[in-house]
């Protein structure tokens, strides 16, 4: 199993600084990817929990694509229907070339409503958007010569193939916990990238991986691997009762990787965020954290549990 981490590229205490020394740290301690969330537009919904400064993901992407050496790169997950498609795509196949085909291209779909408007584009719509954009951007880096791809939102012709590092392009991990987002996941995606929190437990994630497989079989496709990410709290104590995954004293965490393990899952992503901004402060506190995970639950060198 390899691991990962979802890195804060936001709040107060974030920095082009800080951020340099959490990539250094997750090459440091072995961690296999680096993921970014994004948003575009910071308005009140987005502010409350991602405020300013806000680092363009794909901006930083290609910038840490300069400053580290192994770890891949990614982003947990793009909305898909911020930008345009050929756009998008120029820039996710530029930062495979930059990184030495080191990227992981994560997307959803989105859901802030204020975001969606202050950028013009149609909240109705986004989950056929997001479809149209998956499909223009895989016919732009399979394609040779001049490219056309004809959708009911996304349509243009004579737009010039994009080269990608990795063929036939970057992994693309599908974000998403609702059926719709398993459903894409199944047409579209090399893994499925949900995020298990909230309402979405170890038994509701088998309930969807089944619905995953079954869905992956009726279109002809392989199964998408399971690569989910999971909050990190390590807490002194055990918590009784009900808690989230990723969250509680070591062994429960433990318990939790191991489960997620046997449900099949290749690469977990964790995630020290849970909405208190001076997380994006206390950069040590994650650091540590992080560290114990490869202390004492991966071997990051061997990609197995310990």
């Amino acid at each position: 199993m390899k691991a990962g981490i979802s890195m804060l590229n936001f709040g107060p205490g974030t920095t082009p600084d800080s951020l340099l020394r959490w990539a250094h740290v997750a090459e440091e301690l072995g961690y296999h990817s680096l993921m970014l969330p994004d948003h575009v537009a910071v308005t009140p919904t987005i502010q409350r929990r991602s405020p300013e400064p806000f680092y363009d993901t794909f901006t930083t992407l290609a910038w840490l694509a300069g400053q580290t050496k192994r770890v891949q790169l990614g982003n947990t997950v793009v909305v898909l229907p911020y930008r345009h498609p050929i756009l998008m795509a120029r820039m996710v196949a530029n930062i495979d070339q930059f990184s030495g085909g080191r990227f992981i291209f994560g997307v959803g779909i989105g859901n802030a409503e204020d975001e969606f408007k202050a950028l013009g584009v149609p909240h109705k719509r986004r989950g056929r958007l997001a479809d149209e954009s998956i499909e223009a951007m895989k016919a732009l880096w399979q394609g040779e010569g001049m490219v056309d791809y004809h959708g009911s939102l996304v349509d243009f012709e004579q737009v010039s193939a994009i080269a990608t590092k990795q063929k036939p392009h970057p992994p693309i991990w599908v974000g998403g916990n609702t059926p719709a987002g398993v459903k894409r996941a199944a047409k579209y995606g090399d893994a499925w990238h949900p995020i298990l929190w909230r309402n979405m437990t170890i038994e509701a994630a088998k309930d969807s991986l089944a619905d995953l497989r079954a869905q992956a079989a009726e279109t002809g496709r392989e199964v998408p691997k399971f690569c989910p990410r999971i909050r990190l709290e390590i807490r002194d104590e055990p918590i009784n009762g009900q808690r989230e995954v990723g969250v509680g004293s070591l062994e429960q965490i433990r318990g939790d990787i191991h489960a997620l393990a046997a449900l099949g899952a290749e690469h977990i992503t964790l995630d020290c965020y849970a909405g208190d901004l001076e997380v994006s402060r206390n950069h040590a506190h994650g650091w540590r954290q992080l560290a114990v995970m490869a202390d004492e639950i991966f071997d990051l060198d061997r990609e197995t549990l310990r």
